[in-house]
């Protein structure tokens, strides 16, 4: 048995993928340095994995390995949760307190959402992966400590330096060695034996004979998406291991539990012009394509104004086939003439009723942003937990851009 297929049965990864193949390897070789490691990929890859993999191939194994979810702790607490206080250094601090990086000395610090950190934060952070030294909130005395900082994220970094979200500096020091942890869509050749090994593992948790794919739902199964990858997997092979009192599993049954109204935003290609502009999630891609569509519906009433004042032509041959053939003209502006010579319906430019002028819309995503924000706020009555969750966003998120949007 290979060290590769024993650090899989270890932290029970499963799969033959060259691409998880070579995320493990990576993870291995660089265990026994003490670089910085960033590690990136979608939700639900399990990333969580190789940070361990790191620390117990390390010198460091024998140390404290401390795992910490940035974007759980509040933004006015996660400075003294990284680097402890001093008693008295704000309300409610009673006592001193040692922060991770004073208790992971001679250890390992894994963190997870990296670029959830307050830019403070971020400054403090840099400072220890470049000098080994902090100081505790309220003190202005330096402290030495002797980290390994493994760093994840599942957000792209370089779109939120280029929105001021994220510094480049400290992307540059974390990104000593960078870890790509590949999607299950990328993995194919992987579905089924995770299929199978979670069906196994739910026989044996509920007591009832294990589910098993006919071959139409193995290839529904394969040429899935899988937008929550290995997450999602697992939470429909449960779902199904439940309900299904049947335990061969049919391409029928497969399509009651796969999505298939979901449908993933349109990746930007480089000739697209829409390129050029920054996007940091598919929020803002959806916003776009709203604006894009209101812009357009926008040209198509202007045409409609513009043929309603264009002059009416008729053929002498078929006056009566021309008038039913002429577009946009409101019968209510079409006179019948008694006299002999006038014989054709004419058209009174007076009575024509003016069309409404419509103006574009800004399509500034940041004013767009700033005025869904601000109906938010209002609607909740200025709740900002409230308003958050109407808009999807965190709090932490809401707070940053009602101070960036001045409101």
């Amino acid at each position: 048995m290979t060290d590769i297929q024993q650090i899989k049965q270890r932290y029970g990864i499963i799969g033959h993928s060259p691409l998880l193949i070579r995320a493990i390897d990576v993870a291995v070789q660089v265990a026994a340095t003490d670089l910085s490691v960033l590690i990136t990929g979608e939700s639900g890859t399990g990333k969580e994995v190789f940070p361990q993999i790191i620390h117990q191939f390390s010198p460091r194994k024998h140390g404290t390995y401390i795992a910490v979810n940035c974007g759980a702790i509040p933004e006015g607490t996660i400075d003294s949760e990284l680097f402890g206080h001093e008693k008295g250094s704000f309300t409610g601090a009673y006592d001193k307190r040692k922060g991770y990086f004073e208790v992971a000395d001679n250890g390992t610090i894994f963190l997870d959402e990296v670029a959830e950190l307050p830019l403070s934060t971020q400054v403090r952070l840099l400072r220890v992966l470049e000098s080994g030294e902090f100081m505790k909130v309220g003190s202005s005395v330096g402290q030495k400590t002797n980290v390994r900082v493994v760093a994840a994220t599942n957000v792209n970094v370089q779109q939120a330096i280029e929105k001021g979200e994220f510094r480049e500096d400290l992307y540059y020091r974390l990104n000593s060695v960078p870890i790509k942890i590949p999607a299950l869509r990328e993995r194919k050749e992987d579905v089924e034996m995770l299929f199978k090994k979670f069906a196994a593992d739910f026989s044996e948790k509920y007591r009832m004979p294990p589910i098993r794919l006919e071959p139409e739902a193995r290839d529904l199964l394969i040429g899935f998406d899988w937008p929550g990858n290995i997450r999602q997997l697992k939470n429909i092979t449960e779902q199904i291991s439940i309900i299904e009192q049947d335990r061969n599993i049919t391409g029928q049954t497969i399509k009651l539990y796969l999505p298939e109204s979901f449908s993933r935003l349109p990746v930007l290609m480089k000739n697209d012009p829409i390129d050029n502009k920054s996007f940091n999630n598919e929020r803002e891609i959806l916003y776009q394509v709203l604006w894009d569509m209101k812009r357009d519906i926008t040209e198509l009433k202007k045409l409609v104004h513009e043929n309603v004042h264009e002059p009416v032509t008729y053929n002498d041959n078929n006056p009566i086939n021309d008038f039913q053939d002429t577009q946009f003209v409101q019968p209510s502006v079409i006179h019948k003439v008694s006299e002999p010579q006038n014989k054709y319906p004419v058209i009174n430019p007076a009575e024509i009723q003016d069309t409404e002028v419509f103006e574009e819309e800004s399509l500034s995503l940041a004013d767009n942003e700033k005025e869904l924000i601000k109906k938010a706020l209002d609607k909740h009555n200025g709740k900002r937990k409230l308003a958050a969750s109407e808009l999807g966003i965190s709090d932490r998120t809401l707070f940053r851009k009602i101070k960036e949007y001045d409101l």
